[in-house]
């Protein structure tokens, strides 16, 4: 995998969902993406390699973890909520597309039900 493409994928999946929007809070090192104004995803290359932030529960962060290499505690983030991707070659694009999708989801979870875009409970399912 390119240095690139991580960020790419995760990029082109946090422009797919509803409500996301990309803001550089802390200046153009670093893309934010927020869901009514919470943070699910961080993009940034301020360690001097590309690397991704996204929320995830602690069980899951805690079993990714264990599971991949190129998966760490987030960067400057709770180390219990959040976990950075690497660019190392090991993730494929469609886990890195699930963990933002999960980490949306997360956050939306968070938010009073009129302000949700989606319901966090059926959001992505197929219709019977």
């Amino acid at each position: 995998m390119s240095q690139t493409t991580l960020q790419e994928w995760a990029t082109a999946r946090a422009d797919e969902l509803p409500g996301s929007a990309p803001e550089q809070p802390f200046g153009p090192d670093s893309t934010v993406y927020k869901v009514r104004g919470k943070m699910f995803l961080l993009l940034s290359d301020t360690t001097g390699e590309p690397f991704v932030t996204v929320k995830a529960t602690p069980a899951d962060a805690s079993t990714l973890r264990e599971a991949f290499d190129d998966i760490i505690p987030g960067y400057h983030m709770n180390k219990r909520h959040w976990i950075t991707l690497r660019a190392g070659g090991a993730l494929e694009e469609e886990l890195v597309r699930d963990l933002v999708t999960e980490s949306y989801l997360l956050v939306v979870e968070t938010l009073p039900r009129a302000q949700r875009p989606v319901d966090p409970a059926t959001f992505g399912q197929q219709p019977n």
